[in-house]
């Protein structure tokens, strides 16, 4: 035991993202047993970028009881079915990671082993061809129909997101649920010296707040879990080696796409967002290989549409903090880390720390073991999350720059390394514990990027020729007439979102 004393002052520094969604979560499902304070600053900005998400937002908002609709009008949202990726296996390559089951599965392997089989036989269909969301993807096509079940995310202006969960907590609590929010800088943070846990925050007013719980949603400062607690960070940029962005909006110039667009350059790659108002637009690089100028000038070469704001170059290091859960402090979002948003994880990670932090919530007191189980949990999933991304640098062809070449050469961590041999000799994918990714993730990834598998499972075997070209057939029919039946995706969110 930590501490004896019972966990009902909750102190959550900062807003944004983070935040809020901390905070509306918790008043809405334990409010009643807790007196929340949020503390934020008008003057300090949020990084604001974060704007894809991955399909397990939408049971996030089902348990806070959100209404999609009015989400998606608050916040400018579009739908998103997966990710586009241009440019990483070969230059002019292409290929999309969406939401969706490929093809049938059996008992013994994944529907890629009976697709690979098709191939020796003679069937040339794209591996995508057999997955209904990724050929709405590429059809721009989308619409919400118990006759198709479609798996989705959204594109949403992460600014507006954090205000209408703010709003969020100040109308739609349920009657003995509230959170206070004060507004002021934090200036000082005083610890227990009996036993180092953070015993109450200083603002710049002099106000001081007291808690039994902190949590740090300060962003990359990490005010809390580090400045004040000294958690210490492992660097992942040995592994990860793109360290800047830079980002602008501009004014949408067609029908949004329903996916999110990355586009490989010689020392990185770009992001294309589309929202409802406009397109968020950024390039991710490495400063070894590219400087903010040059980054700057090559995104805005390569936008459509005109600039809403003026670039913001942001600075970054991959990696995560030692500790998720340190003595009476939780981080969440940027203060507990950062992956690049190359798989849109961001928001996905800040959700997932809230669920592991309200079922292991302390009410009775702090315990060693609830810290140790939120931690380890938070380290297999950081990991599995930091494998799926470094597989997009690392399995390429790419050699036409000193950055690919790198990436190409990288030392990558022993798991993935297992994962990519056993693909690529057997044609097998196992999941890790808190791999957030699912198998067909993997493959399309791993398909994508140019890396085919040596064998399959025999079992693809077991079909006579007939009954393989009947069940490849007649998937991509059902999966060709599902498109056809859906209506553009700009003409869906118009009117969804009126």
């Amino acid at each position: 035991m930590l501490t004896t004393d019972k966990v009902q002052k909750v102190v959550i520094a900062g807003g944004g993202t983070a935040g809020w969604m901390a905070a509306a979560a918790l008043a809405k499902l334990l409010g009643k047993n807790l007196d929340i304070t949020l503390i934020e600053s008008d003057e300090i900005g949020t990084v604001g970028v974060g704007e894809a998400t991955i399909p397990p937002i939408r049971t996030f908002h089902r348990l806070l009881g959100i209404n999609e609709q009015e989400m998606m009008r608050e916040t400018q949202a579009t739908f998103k079915l997966g990710i586009g990726f241009e440019n990483w296996g070969n230059i002019n390559d292409n290929y999309i990671h969406s939401f969706g089951i490929t093809g049938k599965e059996c008992w013994a392997g994944e529907f890629h082993h009976f697709w690979l089989h098709g191939l020796q036989k003679g069937h040339s269909a794209d591996f995508g061809d057999y997955c209904f969301e990724l050929q709405a993807a590429r059809a721009g096509k989308f619409a919400l129909s118990p006759n198709h079940p479609i798996n989705y995310a959204y594109h949403l202006d992460a600014t507006k997101y954090a205000k209408f969960l703010r709003h969020f907590c100040e109308t739609k609590l349920p009657e003995g649920s509230a959170v206070n929010r004060i507004e002021g800088k934090i200036v000082d943070v005083v610890l227990n010296q009996t036993n180092g846990f953070i015993q109450s925050v200083t603002l710049n007013s002099g106000q001081v707040i007291e808690g039994d719980l902190f949590i740090d949603c300060t962003g990359f400062r990490g005010l809390l879990i580090e400045q004040a607690l000294h958690t210490g960070y492992d660097d992942w940029s040995h592994w990860l080696p793109c360290d800047s962005a830079v980002a602008v909006q501009t004014k949408s110039t067609g029908p949004a796409l329903p996916y999110t667009r990355s586009i490989a350059h010689d020392s990185g790659w770009q992001w294309r967002i589309p929202l409802q108002n406009r397109v968020g637009n950024g390039l991710v690089y490495c400063s070894r290989y590219m400087s903010d100028a040059q980054a700057t000038d090559k995104l805005l070469s390569n936008i459509e549409g005109d600039t809403l704001n003026e670039p913001r170059v942001l600075k970054f290091k991959t990696g995560r903090r030692r500790k998720g859960w340190n003595k009476n402090c939780v981080a969440l979002g940027l203060s507990s880390g950062f992956i690049e948003p190359l798989e849109s994880t961001s928001i996905h990670l800040i959700m997932t720390g809230i669920i592991r932090l309200m079922r292991l919530f302390p009410f009775g007191g702090i315990e060693q073991t609830f810290i140790d189980e939120y931690n380890t949990k938070l380290k297999t999933e950081l990991e599995s999350i930091r494998d799926f991304i470094v597989l997009h640098y690392n399995v390429t062809n790419r050699q036409d720059s000193g950055f690919w070449r790198h990436c190409k050469q990288l030392d990558i961590p022993d798991s993935l390394a297992h994962k990519i041999s056993l693909f690529k000799q057997t044609g097998r994918v196992f999941l890790d514990d808190g791999d957030i990714f699912r198998v067909d993730s993997w493959v399309q990834v791993m398909l994508g990027q140019g890396l085919m598998p040596q064998q399959y499972h025999h079992i693809a075997q077991t079909m006579s020729d007939d009954e393989l070209s009947k069940f490849l057939n007649g998937l991509r029919e059902q999966v060709n007439k599902a498109v056809e039946s859906l209506p553009q995706h700009q003409t869906f969110v118009d009117r969804y979102c009126q």
